[in-house]
């Protein structure tokens, strides 16, 4: 229940710190946040696997949901802040425009979302926009970091007890075909390629799929802060999984290796008690 809580409160976030908002938007996005809320509750109180993976291997899910909560939160604060005002908004505005002047190289995440804006935009806005994407990659580059030396350093998702396989990884199948650590550093590849490719192709797909449904992204706050949200968390998510897989695969490398050893310093024994 908590945790579904916590998703509520997550999703409403920009609705909550960005004002102008419609009652009807006001009520998609509680709509959408209960819904959601409820999914993860339900998830969580199962015993049985669902669709949430690394359900039983914290902090997978606690990063990515904290991750989302900053996204949101710096976002809306960087767009809703007035020139001139000295709060957090200015700081995280000031430490947005910082990182997006060090990533801005030609080509890059950055200067691919400056470079599909449409013309006609505010300065101010156009400010705002690169503070925004600024911050957007650092938390999602901050979380990932962090996630790595979780895996590196603490050895995730080592508990104590055994990792269940069938819980945390509900849509792969071990027994789908082919040695299961191939397949699990093969998906945790891919899944690193999509982390590095997406923060290319989410803004022109975006803006394809926008002309396409006669929808402006920058036209409303709401959407420019979840557009922005999501062109990073995307990428993080994909990283995540696929540092995760990777850390699984070796550790079933490492339990076969031992039971390995453990059968071949069995068989002497076993040879001599038959003679």
């Amino acid at each position: 229940m908590l945790r579904g809580f916590i998703t509520l409160v997550v999703i409403a976030t920009p609705s909550l710190l960005i004002p102008g908002s419609t009652p009807e938007a006001a009520q998609v996005v509680m709509l959408v946040g209960l819904i959601l809320g409820a999914f993860i509750a339900f998830e969580y109180a199962t015993t049985f696997p669902g669709l949430v993976e690394f359900r039983d291997a914290p902090p997978f899910n606690r990063v990515r949901i904290l991750a989302l909560f900053l996204l949101l939160f710096f976002l809306s604060l960087v767009l809703k802040t007035q020139p001139g005002e000295s709060n957090l908004a200015s700081v995280a505005t000031a430490l947005g425009l910082f990182v997006a002047d060090l990533a801005g190289f030609r080509y890059g995440p950055i200067h691919l979302v400056m470079s599909h804006l449409p013309d006609g935009l505010s300065p101010i806005l156009l400010i705002k926009i690169r503070a925004m994407a600024g911050l957007s990659l650092l938390i999602s580059l901050t979380a990932i970091v962090a996630f790595a030396m979780l895996v590196r350093f603490h050895s995730w998702p080592a508990r104590g007890f055994a990792f269940n396989v069938w819980v945390n990884l509900p849509t792969f199948d071990p027994t789908a075909g082919g040695d299961v650590i191939k397949r699990l550093r093969r998906d945790g590849r891919v899944n690193v390629i999509l982390g590095l490719c997406t923060p290319f192709l989410v803004p022109v797909v975006a803006v394809v799929a926008a002309e396409q449904a006669g929808a402006f992204v920058w036209s409303s706050p709401h959407s420019m802060v979840w557009g922005l949200t999501l062109w990073t968390f995307i990428p993080l998510s994909f990283l995540m999984r696929g540092l995760a897989m990777g850390r699984i695969a070796d550790m079933i490398m490492r339990k076969r290796a031992q039971l390995t050893a453990s059968v071949a310093s069995d068989a002497p024994s076993d040879m001599a008690l038959s003679r």
